[in-house]
């Protein structure tokens, strides 16, 4: 059975516009995927190191969590994923923000996955998907940061060329 998903991706080593361009099409070998707008973010922790790219794919497939976590996290050492420090600058990050309406917490995978809501890096690119979405019932579009936020748009939603 197919299910809705939505995958946080960003970038801030490399080209990181072609990074996230290569790991949508990698995305579109698990189901069909839809884009949001390619963003530009200042980084959540230490702040010596370069801005994000940031956006969210929506992804209907047909994969269990665990298998889809496994595929994102082999995408993300195909990349040449590169983590110095924790919240610091990498090359691909791939996070599974949300599986249909699955609540999930085991030792590898929390979905919702966590802070979503304090991340306007990962709410604005959310409601480019869908305007409606909500979290544990609580609508996205009406929290504060949405309205003041400190993403740049970079490009619109063709920006992954989706075949």
């Amino acid at each position: 059975m197919s299910v809705i998903t939505y995958i946080g991706l960003g970038s801030n080593l490399g080209d990181s516009a072609q990074i996230l361009r290569e790991a949508v099409e990698k995305l579109s070998t698990l189901g069909r995927v839809q884009v949001s707008r390619l963003y530009h973010s200042p980084p959540m922790g230490p702040q010596d190191q370069p801005h994000y790219h940031n956006a969210v794919a929506r992804l209907v497939t047909e994969l269990e969590p665990l298998s889809l976590l496994d595929a994102l996290q082999d995408f993300e050492q195909e990349s040449g994923r590169v983590r110095f420090r924790r919240w610091g600058e990498r090359t691909l990050d791939l996070d599974l923000l949300l599986y249909g309406e699955k609540n999930i917490i085991n030792e590898r995978l929390t979905v919702p996955h966590i802070g979503i809501v304090e991340r306007d890096f990962v709410v604005i690119p959310l409601l480019d998907l869908d305007q409606n979405i909500q979290i544990d019932g609580q609508a996205l579009r009406n929290l504060e940061f949405v309205q003041h936020s400190t993403l740049t748009v970079l490009a619109d939603s063709n920006w992954a060329n989706i075949k």
